[in-house]
């Protein structure tokens, strides 16, 4: 078959019509409401997911075109992939290959809808009554409904999953991968949630799906996420919704209504592409001592790069240079960036305090550990005078984890990477327990 057809787009698009011309399609594997799933012949266990114009609401009951609805979905979930992947989340995403296209890896979906909330409305008032619209879930509302449109996708317990035993792409889903997922969801919520307050606007509910990755037998966010996939209340505020609430509340479908309806979904596909800006840059600031702690100190270097993080390593020393040592700083505190001083001294660490007692900029102590003197070393960083609020780190990651939690208090993309980072431990040490048993076993 040949590439899908598309509306013209405008000259600032070629280049993507030109690649997704390129693509050697093979057969398709799945058609859904709103996408089409063809087979990549020149890139095996890799497939074109290619969007459609309808919009659908209760399972298709309702069912309309909307003109250039593929291409806002389209960029909708490219950014929105694009902006987990970088956090560190593990997607089917590889790149966006036109308007109303991208390729993702081939997986075999876990036919499971996981729906999380942080706001109650919509489906969960009617499963709930006496349940007040507006009223907050902390921790997250988990919900997951089977994916059956005959029986209008039925709400699922755990215990049925479970007894389901699904196995796709040679893996078994068990207590371990339910549990994989039921951890990933919440997860990509809070970093989305995240993301989206940076916009003043309300991650309401959202729903996601999870496939088997074929060539990895690893399971992954999969599917799409666009305005279909969740509420989105800007300000907190329900009359301002700008996803598919509003579409599903049209007492009747006219040229107009859909207009309004296509504007919203607009104004999410534009706003959803300033979420991967951050929103305050920052920059670590190690001093050492001397440059025979350069190694230690590349490490911090290292590390904070990993958090998107810039670091700069300069020399100083407080006891024989404390004019210098205040003056840097001072170059530093001089053009509002916000940043982290990292002391990097060992023997007696005058550094830290210097810095600690004349700066109102966090200072964290990371001293390096030599094996003859290093437990007296650190109580020169430890035992502080009075008024002083520099911390103590002695691992160069953890130093720079430990700036990088500073500033992910107002970067949401430094945040997003501290929080997948915690989500990949977790799921790694499931994993790993759940081999160790099978050895056992």
């Amino acid at each position: 078959p040949k590439t899908p057809h598309s509306s013209p787009m405008p000259d600032s698009s070629n280049s993507l019509i030109l690649k997704s011309l390129l693509l050697k399609l093979g057969q398709k594997l799945n058609e859904g409401k709103t996408k089409q799933i063809f087979e990549l012949v020149d890139e095996p266990g890799h497939v074109l997911v290619q969007s459609k114009d309808q919009i659908t609401a209760g399972n298709a009951v309702r069912k309309d075109q909307m003109e250039g609805k593929a291409a806002i979905a389209n960029r909708t979930t490219s950014c929105v992939f694009k902006l987990l992947q970088e956090a560190g989340i593990k997607t089917a995403f590889v790149r966006q290959q036109s308007e109303t296209a991208f390729v993702a890896a081939h997986c075999e979906m876990i036919p499971i809808e996981w729906v999380c909330r942080r706001v109650a409305t919509g489906s969960f008032l009617k499963r709930n009554p006496g349940v007040k619209e507006g009223y907050r879930f902390s921790p997250l509302k988990l919900e997951m409904f089977f994916k059956d449109d005959a029986n209008n996708d039925p709400q699922w317990s755990e215990e049925q999953l479970l007894e389901t035993k699904f196995s796709l792409a040679g893996l078994n889903v068990g207590r371990c991968e339910v549990d994989i997922m039921n951890r990933s969801t919440v997860a990509i919520f809070e970093v989305l949630e995240r993301a989206w307050a940076t916009q003043n606007c309300t991650l309401v509910d959202m729903k996601i799906e999870f496939g088997v990755n074929v060539r990895t037998k690893e399971i992954v966010l999969a599917d799409v996420i666009d305005n279909d996939s969740w509420r989105l209340w800007p300000a907190g505020d329900r009359s301002q919704q700008k996803d598919k609430q509003v579409y599903r509340d049209l007492k009747e479908v006219t040229p107009e209504a859909m207009q309004m309806v296509k504007k919203n979904f607009e104004w999410v596909s534009e706003r959803v592409k300033l979420l991967l800006e951050p929103k305050a840059c920052g920059r670590v600031v190690v001093l050492m001592g001397s440059t025979s702690d350069l190694a230690h100190c590349e490490k911090i270097r290292k590390a904070c790069g990993s958090y998107g993080i810039h670091c700069v390593l300069r020399v100083t020393s407080a006891h024989k240079g404390p004019d210098e040592t205040l003056h840097i700083k001072a170059e530093y505190e001089g053009d509002g960036v916000p940043t982290v001083f990292v002391a990097v001294a060992g023997r007696s660490n005058g550094l830290g305090p210097v810095m600690s007692g004349n700066t109102a900029y966090p200072v964290i102590n990371c001293p390096p550990i030599t094996p003859d003197w290093g437990a007296q070393d650190i109580w020169s960083s430890l035992r502080m005078p009075s008024g002083l609020g520099c911390s103590t780190v002695l691992s160069p990651d953890a130093a720079a984890q430990f700036a990088a939690q500073i500033f992910g208090l107002s970067d949401h993309l430094v945040w997003s990477k501290l929080r997948a980072s915690m989500l990949n431990t977790w799921v790694s040490l499931k994993q790993a327990d759940k081999k160790l048993q099978a050895c056992s076993l």
